[in-house]
């Protein structure tokens, strides 16, 4: 059995006779960080979500927290959380009735209602707590989608591209549920395309192109200038 909290090996997932994702290895240990970076198609958000056990694997392993997502799907999405790179809201239905919901679904305990009210402040939904998502703006629903992916302390945290449109408030509160998702033991997985940010969320970094990784190493490596180069000649 392994001891990361994310390990997937060999992954392929096939779309037809598109191959989207090509004998991906990837690794996370309880209480790291890792983030998924490169250009738009090269199998960043499909990667996660096979882990998040929306889409299955064509062929390869992946476990999440010692559960094998392909065979035991169910009890995979109960130890993660996961924020998808679009939509992921119930139309209609406002802030608070989405932890309502999840909380109904997920069985949690009693008292509940505080971690909910704390979270919303945190990201500055507190106001619109009571208004209906339909007419939230991108960002607003960036962060709301963190909120949900946060918000019953899973064992690994999926976020993929939670920056994106996120004003800095936005920013700051996710980086904060990374460090205290890590801080409680949680795997992070994190997809952007924003390396700056990459770098200050986590610790190792997957570059990924045409579907397969191209470059692992720490986070560090792609900081400023000189981390921008190394990512585009690894994306060459």
């Amino acid at each position: 059995m392994s001891t990361h909290a994310v390990d997937v090996s060999a992954l392929q997932v096939r779309f037809g006779e598109v191959e989207a994702v090509r004998h991906l290895d990837l690794t996370v240990p309880a209480g790291g960080a890792t983030a998924l970076v490169g250009r738009n198609g090269a199998g960043k958000s499909t990667t996660m979500r096979v882990l998040a056990g929306v889409i299955p694997a064509s062929d390869g392993e992946v476990h999440v927290a010692g559960v094998d997502v392909r065979r035991r799907p169910l009890e995979a999405k109960r130890v993660t959380g996961y924020c998808p790179d679009v939509g992921g809201l119930v139309p209609r239905a406002t802030p608070w009735e989405h932890l309502q919901l999840a909380a109904r679904l997920r069985r949690l305990p009693a008292g509940w209602e505080e971690r909910g009210r704390d979270l919303l402040e945190r990201f500055d939904l507190g106001a619109a707590a009571h208004r209906v998502t339909t007419g939230f703006s991108h960002g607003m629903g960036r962060r709301m989608s963190v909120v949900l992916a946060a918000f019953h302390e899973p064992s690994v945290l999926l976020l993929d591209e939670p920056f994106d449109g996120v004003d800095p408030l936005g920013v700051d509160a996710t980086l904060e549920v990374i460090a205290d998702a890590r801080a409680r033991g949680a795997a992070v997985l994190v997809s952007t395309h924003l390396l700056d940010l990459a770098v200050q969320a986590c610790t190792e970094a997957h570059v990924l192109r045409g579907g397969a990784v191209v470059g692992v190493g720490p986070a560090d490596r792609l900081r400023g200038e000189a981390g921008a180069a190394v990512y585009r000649s690894l994306l060459a």
